[in-house]
């Protein structure tokens, strides 16, 4: 089954750094395939969460091609191209396409601000048209918070009309119900909320799960949240999907991406997990270790167990 339209987790991971912030790369590919082994369905690499912002275009294609040496199947990734200008994001969308990745996640361009839904439409056919590839999958990121741009969903709306195969879905990041909801009425357009909190409203056919930036180590709960709801268990999803939903509040008091990375540095021993890029901060030892016993013993049990896979 086509990776885009499986139920399950999709996991923004991480880019790992070593002390001279070069990517870490034998982290990287650890972390990545054992998330693919376990809780995930597939991996968006360089999405917000991975600091696709902080990560140079060859160093992006530099991660994905050690994945792929790695042994991961580039049909179960939709890494994350989208830049502020439209030469480098057809020529990084082009790249992930050519190694056989599933799809790209692509961000509006994001620089300019209060523009136009016409020249969000432009941006988006010229990127299309400009990659030129008939196997061109696009899934929209809509993350109007950070991105400080947003794609409407009457521009969703267009494009799909005019690219029915290319676009493929949307990440909605943005929280708003009312636009998820407006989004899932779009036909044959793939839906990913942006994080767990609303998979109980969302998952349907057209929301067959969702991409969330937890899921780097809470993915275990999140991909059994999806298999209830897929098999029926409505009870047993809302159960576990409240102890699923508590976790991702705790993490929203933090920055994620350095409070995510402190947690795999303790519990693997390596350090350089805690690193992050400048303009983040790296969260201390000692605040990792609070985060960690707020977090709970069942959490702190599922972290180890996916720690060990990453050090052997």
């Amino acid at each position: 089954m086509n990776v885009l339209v499986r139920e399950g987790v999709i996991a923004p991971n991480l880019t790992p750094f070593n002390d001279d912030l070069s990517v870490a790369t034998d982290l990287y590919v650890r972390h990545a395939a054992a998330l693919l082994d376990g809780p995930c369905v597939a991996l968006a690499p360089f999405g917000t969460n991975g600091e696709a912002l902080s990560v140079a275009i060859s160093e992006r294609i530099d991660a994905l091609k050690a994945l792929l040496e790695f042994g991961v199947d580039p049909a179960r990734l939709v890494p994350g191209t989208g830049l502020a200008n439209l030469p480098e994001t057809v020529h990084l969308s082009r790249m992930m396409l050519e190694l056989g990745c599933a799809a790209v996640m692509t961000l509006p361009p994001f620089y300019f601000k209060g523009v136009s839904e016409t020249g969000l439409y432009t941006y988006f056919d010229e990127l299309i048209s400009r990659i030129d590839r008939t196997d061109s999958r696009l899934i929209l990121y809509h993350i109007p918070q950070v991105a400080g741009v947003g794609i409407p969903v009457s521009v969703v709306k267009r494009l799909k009309r005019a690219y029915p195969g290319e676009i493929a879905g949307i990440k909605d990041s943005s929280g708003d119900e009312d636009n998820t909801r407006a989004l899932l009425e779009i036909d044959d357009l793939i839906v990913y909320p942006g994080s767990e909190l609303p998979i109980l409203k969302t998952f349907s056919g057209a929301s067959p799960g969702c991409i969330s930036a937890t899921a780097n180590l809470n993915g275990r709960d999140i991909a059994r949240v999806v298999k209830l709801l897929k098999d029926g268990r409505l009870e047993e999803a809302v159960e576990l999907h409240r102890r699923v939903r508590q976790i991702g509040m705790i993490f929203q008091e933090y920055s994620p991406i350095p409070a995510q990375k402190r947690l795999l540095a303790i519990a693997t021993g390596d350090a350089r997990w805690a690193n992050v890029r400048p303009p983040l901060v790296a969260m201390s030892e000692d605040r990792g270790h609070f985060l960690l016993g707020k977090l709970g013993e069942e959490f702190r049990a599922q972290l180890a167990s996916f720690a060990r896979l990453l050090v052997t």
